[in-house]
């Protein structure tokens, strides 16, 4: 959604010009990202908004068609001060959510493929774009379609910024967040100077009362990435109780760091052996993907 983050985000000067292209630019390194992360090319698409928005323009100019300003205005909060591309744009999230937006890669021109069902990982920000999308799906799908074209959704939970609950990871901010570009030695730094703690002041009170998992970083970003439920289980027994070999957040941190550090350098590897070539294969449209 390169043009959504420009529409909300972007800026202007009569010097420079306009920022589209910046926004253009992290697609393709986002598409590295994703590739990177072990999906399968024959079941995968990917594509940015700006290149293949001309295919689901039927679809995106049915939506206009079918939700109304207030709708809109009355979801996301809109009003006479926001451009015009903030109106228009919930429809360009929603048109992926029919098969039609896709009519070679789904190979539409079989009728059966329109009655596809589409499922929807995101964030529980990302909900509302699809409540208003099966609000009006049945207005873009045949009338056999088992769902009458409501998408479904997965509701994903949001990961916590290091400074905890009230903080939120930022681009701006590198402290907020551990990017899949910094170094080891930047892994480390950040959890240990930034993670917040769940943990007591002293010695004696981590002993006495052991640490608040719900609040703790290094912990709640170990219930992400840490495969082992059994390894979880057992530092959180530990921490919580300020006992055993996870009694502290150092050694909660510790662990984090050294899951981190893999994780990442293994990413690193693999993203650094993606081409731009690599990139155009995966946003190819003329293909199946069935």
């Amino acid at each position: 959604t390169d043009d959504e983050k420009f529409l909300f985000k972007g800026e202007y000067t009569d010097e420079a010009g306009d920022n589209l292209h910046y926004f253009q630019s992290l697609t393709t390194e986002n598409a590295r990202d994703i590739i990177a992360c072990g999906f399968i090319p024959e079941k995968t698409f990917l594509f940015s908004d700006l290149d293949y928005v001309g295919t689901m323009y039927p679809n995106i100019v049915r939506i206009w068609k079918a939700v109304t300003t207030n709708t809109v205005t009355g979801i996301f909060g809109f009003d006479g001060t926001s451009n015009i591309g903030k109106m228009a744009f919930p429809a360009i999230q929603a048109a992926p959510s029919f098969a039609s937006s896709f009519p070679r890669l789904l190979q539409c021109d079989n009728k059966a493929n329109l009655d596809m069902a589409c499922l929807i990982p995101c964030a529980i920000d990302q909900d509302p774009y699809f409540r208003m999308t099966r609000d009006v799906a049945h207005k873009l799908v045949p009338k056999s379609h088992p769902l009458g074209g409501k998408p479904a959704l997965i509701h994903s939970k949001f990961f916590p910024a290091l400074q905890g609950a009230k903080g939120k990871m930022s681009s701006s901010d590198p402290n907020s967040a551990v990017f899949l570009t910094d170094a080891p030695d930047v892994i480390s730094s950040k959890i240990k100077q930034h993670a917040f703690s769940g943990g007591r002041d002293t010695s004696k009170e981590q002993r006495e009362l052991g640490a608040d998992l719900d609040v703790d970083v290094a912990y709640q970003w170990l219930r992400f990435f840490l495969e082992d439920d059994d390894e979880l289980e057992a530092i959180g027994k530990d921490y919580s109780t300020g006992s055993g070999q996870y009694w502290s957040t150092g050694t909660v941190k510790g662990r984090l760091i050294d899951l981190l550090q893999d994780l990442v350098a293994r990413h690193q590897v693999t993203r650094a052996n993606i081409s731009n070539d690599d990139i155009l294969t995966w946003m190819n449209q003329d293909r199946c993907i069935l």
